[in-house]
């Protein structure tokens, strides 16, 4: 075994996990990873592909039993995440944006809440988490989509941009400021805006580099107005709904990145043991063979870290912000290194669209950019040592 499956087999997954994982391995490699290049294409939203994974039931894997999920361990969500982000990276962040939108209600959700929205998750609708405005990227303080309490209702003005599913979601995880609260920080509150409710429209979809098959919306809210029922727990709790969802949902964002740069390096593996030149295999070049072992070492050391991670979470443990950001930053900054020197590996064939690495160093660029830029991770990192 080399040391990828043995770091495979090694994963702390109990039996049921470890079948569900088999088969959701089964369904990237037969329907997800065919299909991957067509839809990169074309940019359209791969509803095959959200139907194959709703056929597996995967949304009820994040989901307590008591609201319609099957609910296992955040190591399993983990390592499903990686290998439908291997196949197809739109599909992956399609699929993971479900599990990041619904957590803060299920984490902060009354059971009135929770008994009403989960299900609709469980039974594979489609949640987006909509955070970041034009003006309010990395520091969330700057929203200003704004909540006004009216009676029995919340009047809901402003809007979001870059919001994955945001064209195509069933719930909507919003973020913003109440209006009745000054300070910027504590005036920060969280409510769940249904589809169809009167003045959410989507403005625009944007074309991107990579990823083209999610939907990345910018979408208006116009006098939306939601029952005060949709409030998650109270008015300016929304920094602490944000800061915990963040800290489970960056960890899901280094998965994400390792299934890409693990497509790309076993595909860089493969090619370089059935290429060659001047009558030799390309990887018994020393100079190839020291491109091999850096990327192998990185990604080793990465995914090594990403299932420590997942054993504190899954353990209770709470205190992990910075364990997430240094799993995110070098997952991340990881997976771009290692997808653009495989392109360089396959040579001119790696700058084109026959081969898939072109598409997968596409993919892994915006990795380093959403759920915090790498900039912002490196400031909380080094922030963290500095003596009060």
């Amino acid at each position: 075994m080399n040391i990828f499956e043995r770091l495979d087999a090694d994963i702390p997954l109990n039996e049921d996990e470890r079948l569900l994982l088999d088969s959701v391995r089964t369904l990237a490699q037969d329907e997800l990873m065919p299909r991957a290049e067509h839809y990169d294409k074309t940019g359209e939203f791969p509803w095959e592909n959200v139907k194959a994974i709703n056929n597996l039931g995967l949304n009820a894997m994040f989901i307590p039993e008591q609201y319609g999920g099957a609910q296992l361990s955040y190591t399993a969500y983990l390592a499903c995440v990686r290998e439908i982000a291997k196949a197809c990276a739109s599909t992956g962040i399609i699929w993971a944006t479900n599990f990041h939108a619904i957590k803060p209600v299920i984490d902060f959700g009354s059971e009135e809440q929770k008994s009403r929205l989960l299900p609709r998750i469980a039974e594979g609708g489609l949640a987006a988490l909509a955070i970041t405005e034009p003006n309010a990227g990395s520091d969330a303080t700057g929203m200003r989509t704004r909540f006004t309490p009216e009676g029995d209702e919340i009047v809901i003005n402003g809007g979001k941009t870059f919001i994955t599913n945001g064209d195509v979601a069933d719930l909507y995880v919003v973020f913003g400021k109440w209006s009745e609260i000054d300070d910027p920080k504590q005036a920060i509150s969280v409510v769940v805006l249904e589809k169809g409710t009167p003045g959410l429209s989507v403005v625009r979809t944007e074309t991107k580099m990579g990823h083209r098959a999610s939907s990345t919306a910018t979408i208006s809210f116009d006098n939306c107005r939601v029952p005060r029922a949709n409030l998650l727990c109270n008015p300016g709790d929304g920094l602490k709904i944000l800061f915990s969802s963040l800290n489970k949902s960056r960890p899901s964002v280094a998965a994400h990145a390792l299934g890409i740069a693990r497509g790309a390096f076993e595909d860089g593996v493969a090619y370089i043991n059935e290429r060659k030149q001047s009558g030799k295999k390309i990887i018994e070049f020393q100079g190839i063979q020291f491109m091999l072992a850096d990327m192998a070492t990185d990604l080793a050391l990465c995914e090594s870290w990403l299932w420590r991670l997942a054993k504190l979470v899954d353990g209770g443990g709470a205190d992990f912000g910075i364990d997430a950001s240094m799993l995110k930053m070098r997952a991340t900054d990881t997976a771009m290194r290692i997808t653009t020197d495989v392109v360089q590996l396959f040579g001119g064939y790696g700058y084109c669209s026959d081969f898939r690495v072109e598409r997968l160093m596409r993919d892994a660029k915006i990795t380093q950019i959403w759920e915090g830029t790498n900039q912002v991770h490196r400031q909380l990192i080094g922030r963290s040592f500095l003596t009060k």
